[in-house]
This record gives structure tokens, C-alpha cells and sequence, in this order.
């Protein structure tokens, strides 16, 4: 089977000095390498042939101290039919129920809950109800608010889903978070269409509580399922990227699975991370070139 590195980093000197390392790796253990093929400022695809089993530990072995990403992935099927992305600190900037807890005077205690949560610690739809019940009072106005004043695109986030739906793809955007904000992120960034929690509201205010049933963990991966299925293709050829444990399912059942910024229980599962580019590194993991990025 013939595989491609992909090497993807801010620098690219970084990058280069990363292929000739991999390259040397590879080669030591006997692995057939091919000359890298440039996609773009700081990345390039190394075709690989008669990798050893452990081919990708010896690449990251390799490229320990580098600021550069990596993908190793069979070379055929590497460019997906559809994009399933968590939101929160994936996409955009923010989580966005510690905003909102800002706003409510109780972000310490609301972000240490979602921390531990994202790091796999505590019970994701436990942790939520808990979250939630902190904002009640919270006026609606301080939804829109929180929008305006603190979410931003994370960079590369609307390349990376233009160009996919620009290209034949579907792009959905799955998250644990809040309706509200999905809405207006998917519309931002490009996506088909998005899902997400409710928060319930009661006279103008927020109520305390999350509507049933709650998009978590299981959810996820129950809509990259149906969207996989209503596309009428393999899970082979779907990218799934977030960065926290509810994202974890979705992550290991993609074809190819991303790592965003991630917390160390998914990073360790995910078939790729994205510690040190921007979010464009998806868009070069499956072969596209800069000059087919969209941009507009």
C-alpha cells in the first residue's frame, strides 16, 4: 500500500527541515520514500512506499521538536465527501458556555467544569445540565452579546469549508454547545447545516435548563453516521475534526480523524493533530493544493 506524509507548519523552514527528517527516518527503517511534492507555503506531501508497521511512531519520533503537523494516510481516498466539525474551540475561538458565564459572574467555576469535561473527566451531559443551571437569569440580549463580542472564526475555518463544499463535499457543523451560536457560526463559515443544543428560555431570560435529548458524545457520532448515510458513502470517506472527549467518538469512527488543538485523551486517538498550522492543514492532509483553496 502506498502512503503519503503530509507535513503542514507555520514556517516554512520548519516544514522543510521536518521532510528531510522524516525522510532520513523512513529511510533508515528501510521504507521506501519518494521526493516531496510541494501544496503550498510550509506543505508538502512525502509519498511513501514499504512503510514498516510502526512507520508512524518513527515519523513522530522524527518530528518531535518541530513545529510542523503531520498526516499519514493511505494515499488513495485521501479527499473526503464529507466534514463533521465540533464548534467550540474548533471552529471558532471560544467555548462558548464560559462566555456566557462571563456575563452571568461565574465563569471560574463554569470553566473548570468544562475543562474537566473536555478532558474526559466528568460526564458530558451531567456536566452540561450543571453549566446550565449557573446562567439561569442570564438575559437573552447577553446570547447576542456574547456573539458579537467574543466569537471569532478560527483561522483557516471558512477556507477549509468553502473549499471542501467548493469541491463536492458536505460540511455539517455537529456541536455540544448551543443552537444560538451554531446557527450563525455555520452561516459564517460556510457549512450545509449544523446541530446543536437548546437552551430554554423563559421571559426573556434564560431559564436553567437544556432541552432533551442532549447532543453529546454518542450524538456526534450518530450524525456522522446519518450524514455518511443519507450521502450514500463510507465512513472511509468522511474527516471528522474537534478538539475535546465528546468529540472523540466522531474522531475515531472518520475516515480520517483530526485533532484540533486538542486535549491529551484526543490527541492519542486521532489518526492526525493540528497543534502548530491553522485549520487550512486539513485541506493539505488530503491533498489539496493552496492554489485550489477558496478564499472569498
Amino acid at each position: 500500500m502506498e502512503l503519503v506524509l503530509t507535513l503542514v507548519g507555520p514556517d516554512p523552514a520548519q516544514a522543510a527541515t521536518a521532510a528531510g527528517r522524516a525522510s532520513s527516518a523512513l529511510a533508515a527503517v528501510g521504507a521506501g520514500v519518494k521526493a516531496p511534492t510541494p501544496l503550498g507555503d510550509g506543505a508538502l506531501d512525502i509519498p511513501v512506499i514499504a512503510a514498516p508497521a510502526d512507520v508512524r511512531a518513527r515519523v513522530e519520533e522524527a518530528l518531535a521538536d518541530v513545529a510542523v503537523d503531520a498526516c499519514l494516510q493511505p494515499a488513495a481516498g485521501r479527499r473526503k465527501r464529507l466534514l463533521i466539525a465540533d464548534m467550540d474551540s474548533t471552529i471558532i475561538n471560544v467555548e462558548c458556555i464560559d462566555e456566557l458565564a462571563d456575563f452571568a459572574g461565574v465563569k471560574a467555576q463554569v470553566s473548570e467544569i468544562t475543562e474537566r469535561a473536555m478532558r474526559g473527566e466528568l460526564d458530558f451531559e451531567g456536566a452540561l445540565k450543571a453549566r446550565v443551571a449557573m446562567l439561569k437569569g442570564l438575559p437573552l440580549a447577553d446570547l447576542q452579546r456574547a456573539y458579537d463580542e467574543r466569537v471569532r472564526l478560527n483561522p483557516g475555518a471558512r477556507t477549509l469549508v468553502r473549499t471542501m463544499t467548493a469541491h463536492g463535499a458536505k460540511a455539517f457543523l455537529v456541536s455540544g454547545g448551543f443552537n444560538f451560536f451554531t446557527r450563525r457560526v455555520a452561516e459564517a463559515a460556510g457549512f450545509d447545516a449544523n446541530r446543536a443544543n437548546t437552551l430554554i428560555e423563559a421571559d426573556g431570560v434564560l431559564a436553567g435548563r437544556v432541552g432533551e435529548p442532549i447532543l453529546g458524545r454518542e450524538a456526534k457520532l450518530a450524525a456522522l453516521k446519518e450524514e455518511a448515510a443519507n450521502l450514500g458513502i463510507p465512513l472511509s470517506q468522511t474527516l471528522a475534526v474537534g478538539d475535546g472527549a465528546n468529540d472523540l467518538a466522531m474522531i475515531e469512527a472518520a475516515g480520517l480523524g483530526v485533532a484540533y488543538r486538542a486535549k491529551p485523551i484526543v490527541a492519542a486517538q486521532a489518526d492526525a493533530k493540528v497543534d502548530h498550522a491553522d485549520l487550512t492543514a486539513l485541506l493539505y492532509f488530503q491533498g489539496y493544493r493552496a492554489d485550489q483553496f477558496v478564499t472569498d
